[in-house]
């Protein structure tokens, strides 16, 4: 072979890796999205938006990614179709069989299964804790998921909503009177949860930062979002820097700075509420959950938020930027413009906009409505 012939074949070669490699990237459309077949089809390429008052006030670029803006309304669409495409690959899941989709959750996803499930060709069973927001509630209940709820509890208590959904699928599964099959979704052990944020929420972000990113931030609930999007964007740039955001009562503040899985509020007699002390609903937890492991030592250091902080930043965002935004979101800014404070000036950061306020009319935006509309950054920032 001439040396002609030979340069001709590697680039050749060179070629098809490359158009292979773009066809496995996440797709921006120009102009109107093109018709889909279902609502599945809609779910991620979510928008990224630079927030223009922190950026303004912080002297770097802070961004939100908005996966509020997937069908479900928020990123647990994805965690939600990555898990039942599973299952249905391996036979678990057949549409129009009668098949149940359990699993136990504070919300969010409950709903990202409920509105896959009616798409899809099943029914969702949602174990869920008793005191979950009115608004996930009364969505749940609109897409005709069934509902079972328990006292909060911790995940050592065999009633525990997680525990709960997991014997409910059981039971089904070995129901002879009936050829429909339950299966546990179990999003906080559940390999695929990472994963698919591995997959498309990662490479959708360094895209659209344009290959640009210092600092990324974000809570951990199940730890999917941290890990998977960790896990490429390091990989991409190993030396930005993976912030983890976490509410008060929670113990992964700690573990991660400084490898102690413990919280004030644990100890006995002290614990008010149920596993994490906090307004905040999604993120913050006292156990190490699979998905969490994958991402832990890709993490570089976490900032804890004060509820007080978050529900001034929710009413901030809304007043300045027109951003509406639940409380996952809110500890989310916040440990955004901290990780700013500490930063060099014209940082580049990306925290997740996990879902909006709307979920969260009840009982954190109550709060949020009473925050004066001149409320200043300083002041948010304020834990006092």
């Amino acid at each position: 072979m001439t040396i002609t012939s030979r340069i001709a074949t590697v680039s050749a070669v060179a070629l098809v890796c490359a158009l292979y490699l773009y066809s496995k990237r996440p797709q921006v459309e120009d102009g109107p999205p093109r018709k889909k077949k279902n609502i599945a089809q809609l779910i991620g390429n979510t928008p990224l938006v630079k927030v223009q008052s922190l950026s303004r006030l912080t002297g770097c670029e802070i961004y939100a990614k908005l996966e509020l803006a997937n069908p479900g309304g928020s990123a647990k669409d994805r965690v939600a179709l990555a898990i039942i495409e599973d299952f249905e690959a391996r036979g678990l899941l057949r549409p129009g069989r009668g098949d149940v989709v359990f699993e136990g959750t504070s919300g969010s996803t409950g709903i990202s299964f409920a509105m896959l499930c009616n798409a899809l060709g099943y029914t969702a069973h949602i174990s869920l804790p008793d005191d979950t927001s009115n608004e996930k509630l009364q969505l749940l209940e609109s897409y005709g998921a069934i509902l079972q709820k328990v006292k909060p509890a911790s995940i050592v208590d065999p009633d525990q909503y997680v525990n709960s959904a997991r014997r409910s699928a059981e039971a089904l599964s070995k129901d002879p009177s009936t050829q429909a099959m339950g299966v546990f979704a179990d999003q906080f052990e559940n390999d695929q949860n990472w994963r698919v944020h591995y997959r498309t929420t990662g490479p959708e972000i360094w895209d659209q930062m344009e290959e640009n990113i210092d600092i990324f931030v974000t809570g951990s609930g199940t730890g999917g979002t941290i890990a998977g999007c960790g896990k490429f964007l390091k990989e991409k740039n190993a030396n930005m820097v993976c912030i983890l955001a976490d509410p008060q009562g929670s113990g992964l503040f700690n573990r991660v700075n400084h490898g102690v899985m413990y919280d004030s509020v644990e100890r006995e007699g002290s614990r008010r509420r149920h596993q994490v002390d906090t307004i905040i609903e999604g993120i913050g937890l006292n156990r190490l959950t699979h998905n969490f492991k994958i991402g832990e030592k890709l993490i570089d250091y976490s900032i804890r938020v004060a509820d007080v902080q978050a529900v001034r930043m929710a009413k901030f965002l809304s007043i300045n930027d027109g951003l509406f935004l639940g409380s996952s979101s809110c500890i989310n800014a916040v440990a955004a413009v901290q990780a700013a404070q500490n930063a060099q000036k014209g940082s580049k950061i990306v925290m997740i906009a996990c879902d909006s306020g709307s979920r969260h009319l009840s009982k954190f935006w109550k709060q949020a409505s009473e925050v004066s509309r001149d409320v200043t950054l300083e002041e948010v920032m304020s834990v006092s």
